[in-house]
Order: structure tokens, then C-alpha cells, then sequence
């Protein structure tokens, strides 16, 4: 396997994300303690966690949790379920898996770096852009024409990382439709799907088509990412076949614990969602006002859904000066637009990703407000 590329955003985070004083750039929602989720137990998952074996789970996972997981998919059964250990593990297993070398990808850009630079590795790619002057409007006719008769899959990411663009309804059945006509798998990461505010969710890809590939996590919308636990959703077991097969050569099985801790939360899953979506709609309007002080220096839109957003940074020193100075003297964390920059299409400069997903940033917002001082 060629070498991979640095990982930029884990690259910067391992250098920054637990020494920061302030991060206010967390992909994630308000997490839950321990003490906080075993209360939410009902009394079946009290006593499996109470009389919980630490030994090996099975590969696709504790059976309980994946009919809990299917539950969550208007057709989906538990056979059609295969945990991970966290997103990205099910990112490149698919990747590397269901790609050949003659293979070519069409990916969304800007996106989580994996989900270019892992097919990056095996096939040829193509990029198309989600642009800032469109609304990082989702642009199907763009998509068509990047396909080949040789594409086998189009990747992307709803609500996005790291614009919180959510596509229209309309756009988002006429992009299944377009790879369902044209024999493609259509790979969709939906780790923020339930935190959009003014607008219902989109339907998941394999409830739209039975050979898409769904991809969630417990770490995003439901704010649980230490438990390491994700999955894909698929109606085409030899998909699944495939992926459990490559699976035994990378974590072979799920923690034991998260699998109980996470069948809790997703049985407890309207609260956590209900709870996060209220955070993150207490915390627009302080983000708003906040970037409204300062208009020559910031473009503020809220996102679509999810709980990130790419604001805009119109300063003379750059967004890059900004992101190093204000984590170095101020002990502020964002993350600046070179995290976010594709090999295969033009991406924005002067931006940089904002999370809105955790409690009370008001003393991180004054912090940063005293460095602009």
C-alpha cells in the first residue's frame, strides 16, 4: 500500500487539541460522563453492563446493538449492519476494500481528508467543489459530469465537514438516483444526520438504495466519541461480506463496554439528540452576535446542520496568522483552511472551522474578543 499523506487535522490536534485552553473548533457534541449515560440505562442494559465479560465480541458486532442501530433506518434489518471501530475505521476498510487501481472515485470537496486522500491511494479521483458563493449548494449537474464509465463510487458527507451545508431534498434523491442509474456506490458519511434545526433530516442513502453505503458513528451527533463505535449500513451482504473480511485484519472486534454503552445511548437517543440540537441552538445566536461585532473581520453563516461551520476571516494577516497566533498567545483552538485543502480542486483560503456543538463558549468567545482587542 502506498504511504499515506500526513493526516493535516489529527496532525494539528495531536499537537494542539488537549493543550489549548479553549477549543472551539470540536467536531463533536456536548459528551455525556459515564455516571450521566448509565443512568439513562433501561434494565436491560443495566444488567448487561452490570454482568459485562471482557472478552472478544463477535465482528459485526454485539447483535443487540446492531437491531438497535437498524432501528434507527426506515429498511434496514441487523444483518445489514457491520460495526467499526469509529468512523474512520469504516472509512478505510471501504475504501481500500471496495476499490480497485482501475477503479476512479468523484469525492465532494472541502471533506474529511480520509475520505480523499485513502482512495487517493488506490484509484484515480476526482473532486467536485462545494463553493461558498453557491451556498455550499450541492451541485448534481457538477457530479454527472465528473463521471466516467469507469467511476465505481461517489463519496460524500451530509451534513458537511466542515460547511454544515445540508443539500436540498430534491438534490439529494436526484444524486441516488444518478448512481443507481449509472451502477455507482454511492458512499454517504452521515455522522452529523439529527442535529439539523429548521429542517427535518435528510432519508438516509440505503433507505434510499439497497447497494448505498450508510456510515454513522456514536461520536458526532450523539457526542460519544470515546466509545469508538461506528458502522455501515448496507443492503448488499456481499458489501458487508467483504468489509467483515477486511475487518479481521484491523480491529477484529469491538470494545466490549463501548458495545453496551452504546446500545444505552442509542435506546436513550432522542434525549441525547434532543439535548444536543438544543445546544447547538443555544449557541448560534452567541456565535452571531459575537462575529457581528467585528464585520470587517468575519463572514458568519450558520450551518445547515451539524455542529461545525466555516466561517469567514477577512483580516490582512490571513486566517492561517490568525488560527497560530490566537492558539499560541491566547491558547484558542481553530482549525484554519490549510487543514481543509484537496489536491483535486480549488479550496477556500480565508476560512476556518467553528464547533458550535459544546456547552457554554461564552468564556472562549470573550477570550478570543480580548486577543482582537
Amino acid at each position: 500500500m502506498p504511504t499515506l499523506p500526513d493526516f493535516r487535522l489529527e496532525t494539528y490536534f495531536a499537537r494542539w487539541e488537549f493543550n489549548a485552553r479553549y477549543h472551539l473548533t470540536a467536531s463533536d457534541a456536548q459528551t455525556h460522563s459515564l455516571s450521566e449515560l448509565l443512568a439513562l440505562a433501561d434494565d436491560d442494559g443495566r444488567e448487561r453492563w452490570e454482568s459485562l465479560a471482557l472478552g472478544y465480541t463477535e465482528t459485526r458486532g454485539l447483535p443487540a446493538l446492531r437491531a438497535e442501530i437498524a432501528a434507527t433506518y426506515d429498511d434496514a434489518a441487523p444483518e445489514d449492519i457491520l460495526c467499526f471501530a469509529g468512523a474512520e475505521e469504516a472509512i478505510y476498510l471501504a475504501m481500500r476494500t471496495l476499490l480497485e487501481p482501475s477503479d476512479h472515485l468523484v469525492v465532494l470537496t472541502p471533506n474529511y481528508q480520509a475520505a480523499e486522500t485513502i482512495p487517493l491511494a488506490v484509484c484515480e479521483v476526482s473532486g467536485v467543489a462545494l463553493r461558498a458563493e453557491d451556498g455550499w449548494a450541492l451541485d448534481v449537474d457538477a457530479v454527472e459530469r465528473a463521471l466516467r464509465p469507469n467511476t465505481r463510487m461517489v463519496s460524500v458527507n451530509f451534513p458537511n465537514n466542515p460547511t454544515g451545508a445540508v443539500p436540498s431534498l430534491e438534490a439529494w434523491l436526484r444524486l441516488v438516483r444518478l448512481c443507481d442509474e449509472r451502477g455507482i456506490t454511492l458512499f454517504s458519511d452521515e455522522v452529523y444526520r439529527g442535529l439539523e434545526l429548521d429542517r427535518p433530516s435528510l432519508p438516509q442513502a440505503t433507505d434510499l438504495s439497497g447497494t448505498a453505503l450508510s456510515l454513522n458513528v456514536m461520536s458526532k451527533a450523539y457526542g460519544l466519541p470515546g466509545l469508538r463505535i461506528g458502522w455501515i449500513a448496507c443492503r448488499d451482504h456481499a458489501v458487508l461480506d467483504k468489509l467483515e473480511r477486511a475487518k479481521h485484519y484491523t480491529s477484529i472486534c469491538n470494545s466490549a463496554p463501548s458495545e453496551v454503552l452504546a446500545l444505552i445511548a442509542l435506546r436513550a437517543r432522542d434525549h441525547l439528540l434532543d439535548r444536543n440540537r438544543r445546544i447547538v441552538a443555544e449557541n448560534l445566536p452567541l456565535f452571531a452576535e459575537f462575529f457581528a461585532r467585528y464585520p470587517d473581520l468575519f463572514e458568519f453563516t450558520p450551518p445547515d446542520g451539524g455542529c461545525v461551520c466555516f466561517p469567514r476571516y477577512l483580516g490582512p494577516e490571513g486566517v492561517e496568522a490568525m488560527c497560530a497566533e490566537l492558539v499560541e498567545r491566547a491558547g484558542l483552538l481553530l482549525l484554519p483552511s490549510s487543514i481543509y485543502r484537496s489536491e483535486l480542486t480549488e479550496t477556500p483560503t480565508d476560512r476556518f472551522r467553528v464547533g458550535v456543538g459544546r456547552r457554554d463558549p461564552s468564556e472562549a468567545l470573550a477570550a478570543w474578543a480580548a486577543w482582537l482587542k
